[in-house]
């Protein structure tokens, strides 16, 4: 590549950066403060040295402009509704009504931490606020709850104090803020307001209180702030791009203020594009990567920026495969043409993946190189921006190794298994089909299984104790061997075989505690993934997974589950359920090969698992659950990609499932997310029952589901798994005699939103009894049938 002429001056910045910690220390000290241990001031003193550790990293790596405001202990969409004001009062009344001042991280002006955290978790008198994703990532967020009394009021403490540490460090500084528009679309209407309320009438109430934020951020010392409007890449009618143009019509005319920056990712903006780009702001961060690379051309139909700011998205946030620079310089070469000043960024918030690839030492050298966490892509930006500005002959050796590094991977015998590919090629529309209609599966699987009516079940793990995570420690490290460790394993089943049935739950799970994580687990067993060892990604809160890398063709070398399950069927009269992850979700929380369709790898996978479906029903499982939470994340932020990923989500489902016996049921499973817009896709699954998460929305899918017709057995989700809440009894016959109201007795089951890792063994039985006492109490009160 020759060198182009040089830029003006171009910085490196980024959105947002990994809050937990090498050694996940904030999830540490959270968890240690919930439970006592760990002070208020040991918290926050936790929390600021990551916050100082993430800059440093940064400006050692040479980016010129560190965010500020994206650090949070739980969750930054709940950090803005403390922001602005829109504190729930309950939550408000239930830490007052125990107030410990002594444990709470009080500011001046703040919300008190124990309220925070009420908000996020729920206490045993108020529900926390309800959880969904974060667009299509599996990050989550706390869903505002709004309404026609709701009054904001500002609260720029955070935001302020996390500035003014950044400065005081010497660097410069750009506070990120969750934008007014983005805020009230990821709005719902709060318990007790109707449910056509639309938060976006509260925009003109809430700008004033943003207006107030940004002038204390100008005080503080804040040059420029940067307002995220991502909910804008999605399809908007006039009357929200009309929200969006009067929104920043108005915070941009003041005088004194700083520098707006409107960053938008994760897809295109399409009609918002023209709507921004006239706005009094200073500048937009826009996605140039995956579907977002067509912002390139819609950006020059407008006309590109003149007289504004453009930071440009050309490093992927959300996946961990290296940069192709040399396409990246071409994309920033044509920008530069485009606004009046160009700068380089990752396409959207590094939240979404691991810190550190150099912390991996079980991976091939020579297939680490072909990876870039968070630390890399900093690096990454920093040499792109340095080859934008300076001319690529300043970048010639790391443009050698990045072509030499692609050239690696593209050639790689780990990437191209031909039998994988012949296997996947032959696939026919009858290996995606039942052999027989629901109903007369429905029929021999009433026949075979003989269960109650309002049968009671989990969705599959139960809780992972501290003894459990010792032993695969202790096995990892050599200090037991695998018969040791089985015979631990074995002891658990037994003790959670025996626990149910003692409880009196109709069916049965083994509780997974050989699994360290529902995906993690099979990708270990699936050749084609790579695992990591510290790559750590925050799911939710102080929720921490390792998403394992889809790097090759997949297959399965020997069966994965059917030993443990077959074991515990063994120990009970009761079916007990074959659990697995489905092709979907497997693809949704790993990170994903970009040199192939999601679609070509969603079918590899399905071949796998049909694999093991079938071997689980030959060792004697009835029961089948194979879950997909997240077939609903993963459908696209625009209408026009929806159909097409439909379709080959729902097949991928369908050839992992197709090939049992009519009287095998086939369960799935999805949580937190809004299911409105999959209802079709739902029963082109062809699943048998299908649980779903709904204590937190209060039974809203149910009616959903019946509202569409849906025909088959429905679980919607009584036990909220996510809060240390403990329900009752009563709490549950309630949500039971609301799901009624949709979903007749004989295709309504009862069970939990989510499976019971997280949680601990005495809130867990607790609930468990109450969902039976409460089955068993709506039961009773049904017609004899």
């Amino acid at each position: 590549m020759t060198s182009k002429s040089p830029a003006a001056a171009v910085r490196a910045t980024v959105h947002g950066y990994p809050r937990q910690g090498q050694h996940r220390e904030l999830k540490k000290a959270i968890e240690g403060y919930w439970k006592g241990r760990v002070t208020a001031d040991a918290l926050r003193d936790t929390a600021a040295e990551l916050r100082r550790g993430n800059w440093r990293q940064l400006a050692e790596a040479g980016v010129h402009e560190v965010p500020t405001g994206d650090f949070s202990y739980y969750d930054h969409v709940l950090d803005t509704t403390v922001m602005v004001g829109a504190i729930p009062a309950r939550h408000r009344a239930a830490v007052a009504a125990d107030p410990s001042p002594s444990s709470r991280l009080r500011s001046s002006r703040g919300c008190p931490i124990d309220v925070y955290f009420a908000m996020a978790r729920g206490t045993q008198e108020a529900a926390p606020l309800e959880m969904t994703k974060w667009f299509d990532t599996n990050y989550h967020y706390l869903v505002p709850e709004l309404g026609p009394e709701t009054v904001f009021t500002a609260d720029s403490t955070k935001q302020v104090a996390e500035l003014r540490e950044a400065l005081a460090l010497g660097l410069t500084a750009r506070p990120v803020l969750v934008g007014p528009v983005t805020y009230l679309l990821l709005s719902k209407p709060a318990p007790g307001v109707a449910a056509d309320f639309d938060p976006l009438t509260l925009l003109d109430r809430l700008l004033p209180v943003y207006e107030e934020v940004l002038a204390d951020l100008r005080a503080a010392g804040a040059a420029w702030v940067q307002l995220d409007e991502p909910a804008l890449v999605q399809d908007r009618s006039p009357a929200v791009l009309n929200a969006a143009a009067r929104a920043y019509r108005v915070l941009g005319t003041p005088a004194d203020r700083p520098k707006l920056l409107v960053a938008a990712y994760f897809d295109r903006l399409g009609d918002a594009l023209p709507v921004l780009a006239k706005a009094p702001v200073d500048g937009l961060a826009l996605d140039f990567t995956g579907a977002a690379a067509a912002n390139l051309g819609e950006l020059a139909a407008v006309g590109g920026l003149p007289g504004k700011r453009l930071v440009a998205g050309v490093v992927n946030g959300r996946n961990v495969w290296i940069n192709d620079f040399e396409k990246s310089l071409s994309t920033l070469g044509t920008l530069l043409g485009l606004a009046d000043r160009v700068d380089v960024s990752s396409s959207c918030s590094l939240l979404h993946v691991p810190l550190d690839v150099t912390a991996e030492r079980d991976i091939d050298p020579q297939i680490a190189r072909w990876l870039a966490f968070a630390r890399q892509k900093a690096t990454e930006i920093v040499t792109l921006a340095r080859g934008l500005e300076r001319g690529t002959d300043t970048i010639a050796a790391e443009l050698a190794a990045n072509r030499a590094a692609l050239a690696s991977r593209a050639g790689s015998a780990l990437t191209y298994d031909p039998a994988v590919r012949a296997r996947a090629a032959a696939v026919t529309d009858a290996d995606t089909r039942r052999s027989q209609p629901y109903a007369e599966r429905a029929a021999a699987q009433r026949a075979q299984l003989r269960l109650p009516l309002l049968p009671t079940t989990t969705i599959g793990s139960f809780p992972q104790t501290t003894g459990l995570r010792t032993a695969r420690a202790d096995l990892r490290t050599g200090r037991i061997d695998s018969a040791a460790y089985e015979e631990r394993i074995a002891a658990e089943i037994r003790d959670v075989i025996g626990f149910q049935e003692k409880a009196g739950i109709d069916v049965l799970v083994h509780g997974e505690p050989e699994r360290n994580d529902m995906v993690q687990y099979f990708a270990e067993r699936l050749a084609g993934y790579l695992a990591t060892q510290h790559g750590w990604v925050q799911s939710y809160g102080t929720r921490y997974v390792r998403p394992p890398i889809l790097a090759g063709d997949i297959s399965r070398p020997e069966p994965m589950t059917a030993r443990w399950t077959r074991y515990a069927q063994s120990l009970t009269d009761r079916p007990v359920k074959g659990m697995l992850t489905g092709p979907v979700t497997m693809l949704a929380w790993s990170f994903v090969r970009d040199d192939q369709s999601l679609g070509d790898t969603a079918r590899q996978v399905a071949l796998a698992l049909r694999d093991e479906v079938n071997d689980l029903e030959a060792a004697g499982s009835s029961v089948i659950q194979v879950d997909e939470p997240a077939l609903r994340e993963t459908l696209p932020l625009r209408a026009d990609g929806h159909a097409a990923y439909l379709a080959w989500a729902t097949e991928a489902f369908r050839l992992t499932t197709a090939g049992v016996r009519p009287d095998t049921q086939i369960h799935t499973h999805m949580c937190y997310a809004e299911f409105g817009d999959i209802l079709r896709a739902i029963d082109d699954l062809d699943a048998d029952v299908i649980s779903l998460e709904a204590a937190r929305s209060h039974m809203q899918v149910a009616g959903e589901l019946a509202g569409a017709g849906y025909p088959r057995e429905v679980g919607p989700g009584v036990y909220d798994i996510h809060s240390p809440r403990v329900p009752s009894a009563q709490e549950v016959v309630a949500l039971l005699r609301k799901g009624l109201e949709a979903i007749p007795a004989e295709r309504l089951w009862v069970n939990p939103d989510c499976g019971l890792k997280t949680r601990g063994w005495p809130e867990v039985t607790t609930s468990l009894e109450n969902l039976v006492a409460a089955a068993r109490e709506i039961r009773a009160g049904l017609p004899a049938s």
